[in-house]
């Protein structure tokens, strides 16, 4: 389970690029409660949404050229440069070079060869998020590819994750762990084949919520769209998929309970 003990390829950090940050803050915190808090003046506009006074993500504008709200996932390296170059031999791309984040760590944007965006994170002053697995934050990160075995190479060679397949309606789902620990304590997301009339590869956020049926209705309140209604998936629990008002997407769990 997704906890912020990080190893190599845990998600560690995630964070928002918005066309409207203040909108988009206003938005969170109706729906999810957080706060938000500046970085500072020589932040460039970036701050962090906070619960219970623990960071749980992040919130900037928009600094790639063309580029569209998204939440970005960020994966723990202990080498931003050695990934990023790792990344560029195994057929993915660099969008941002390694770069200090302050004193805060060092990180890198990247896109892996099916053109699901993603980071990394290289600790310093700042580990990553401070709540996870419970209400209201990260609790799973979810891949969508064409070729799900081609993403599992390319991750393995970066992060040396390992998988599990099992069987879900209509595909096999492929639970990912990182390389240390018991495989199961260990996971932290997943991988599932890009179904028909997906529009392009990508990185899911899932956030743990009390009530899904109640998130989903707080997001149409606030400007939000639906993208797949609350259904519940056996021996999961029950998920919704959501965009902000900006279109960018994100999903909700309601974790079954545990036998």
């Amino acid at each position: 389970m997704l906890g912020t003990d990080f190893s190599k390829g845990s998600p560690n950090w995630l964070d928002l690029g918005s066309p409207d940050t203040a909108a988009a803050a206003a938005f969170y915190t109706a729906v999810f409660g957080w706060d938000f808090r500046s970085a500072g003046p020589d932040a460039g506009g970036f701050g962090f949404f906070t619960l219970d006074g623990k960071r749980v993500a992040g919130l900037g504008p928009l600094t790639e050229e063309g580029a569209s709200s998204a939440w970005m996932v960020y994966f723990q390296t202990p080498d931003a440069d050695a990934t990023a170059k790792a990344t560029e031999q195994n057929g993915g791309t660099v969008r941002a070079e390694p770069f200090d984040a302050m004193d805060a760590g060092r990180l890198a944007q990247l896109t892996d060869p099916a053109g699901a965006e993603f980071a990394v994170w290289q600790p310093g002053s700042m580990k990553g998020v401070e709540k996870a697995s419970e209400n209201n934050a990260l609790v799973w990160a979810e891949l969508h590819v064409p070729d799900p075995q081609a993403a599992l190479d390319f991750y393995g060679k970066l992060f040396g994750w390992r998988s599990q397949e099992m069987e879900a309606p209509g595909m096999t789902y492929r639970v990912l762990s990182t390389a240390e620990g018991d495989q199961e304590d260990a996971s932290f997301g997943g991988i599932a084949e890009l179904q028909e009339g997906g529009d392009h590869a990508r990185w899911i956020p899932y956030f743990a919520v009390a009530d899904a049926d109640d998130l989903v209705a707080r997001a149409q309140g606030n400007g939000g769209s639906v993208l797949m209604p609350a259904a519940d998936i056996p021996d999961v629990g029950r998920i919704a998929w959501l965009t902000d008002p900006f279109g960018a997407p994100f999903a909700v769990l309601k974790p079954a309970p545990q036998e």
